[in-house]
């Protein structure tokens, strides 16, 4: 479980992630983590939330934000928050790092999906900010972040996740992995 002030860093490409705040810390109201992304280029597939809002305020560089389908720039001093339910990516589109305060409201499990996106990419098991679609299924099924794919119909999603997810768990699939943080899911 993560603690305020743990920092986990990507080996690979030296993106940074520092716990400001826990769901521990603040009663499962949010959580804040000190984001500073070297790398360039989506980490994450375009997505929605179902539960959770996200505010990024940009403290140095430049953050690319993605929402409904519309690009726009977050220089540093800025804030924007991306609501859930909306489609949005969020990335470093520039040659520079960028350094952002990356709120999630409520908390739930995100500290759990940083700490394994983080783990799985470091361990080499992403590519292109994509973590297979048979991973990414497991996580969609048994993170409490209920979170979707944008490109793909939410109902193609469910039925998939609730046949493979299952026999993926079987192959050693998991959403959390007690290696990245000390629990399994």
């Amino acid at each position: 479980m993560p603690t305020k002030g743990q920092t986990i860093i990507n080996p690979t490409n030296g993106d940074f992630y520092e716990f400001l705040k826990t769901a521990k810390d603040t009663n499962g109201e949010q959580v804040a983590v000190k984001t500073i992304l070297k790398s360039k280029g989506q980490i994450v597939p375009k997505h929605f939330h179902v539960l959770q809002d996200e505010t990024f305020e940009v403290i140095s560089g430049q953050l690319t934000v993605l929402l409904e389908g519309k690009s726009q720039v977050i220089s540093a001093g800025e804030k924007i928050t991306l609501p859930k339910n909306i489609p949005h990516n969020h990335y470093n589109n520039q040659e520079k790092p960028v350094t952002y305060i990356h709120t999630v409201t409520p908390a739930l499990d995100f500290e759990f999906l940083v700490e394994n996106l983080v783990g799985l990419a470091a361990d080499g098991k992403s590519k292109n900010g994509k973590f297979g679609l048979v991973q990414e299924l497991v996580s969609l099924k048994y993170l409490d972040s209920k979170t979707y794919l944008a490109d793909i119909p939410v109902g193609v999603q469910k039925v998939l996740m609730n046949t493979i997810a299952p026999i993926a768990r079987l192959f050693g699939y998991r959403a959390v992995y007690k290696k990245y943080s000390g629990i399994e899911k």
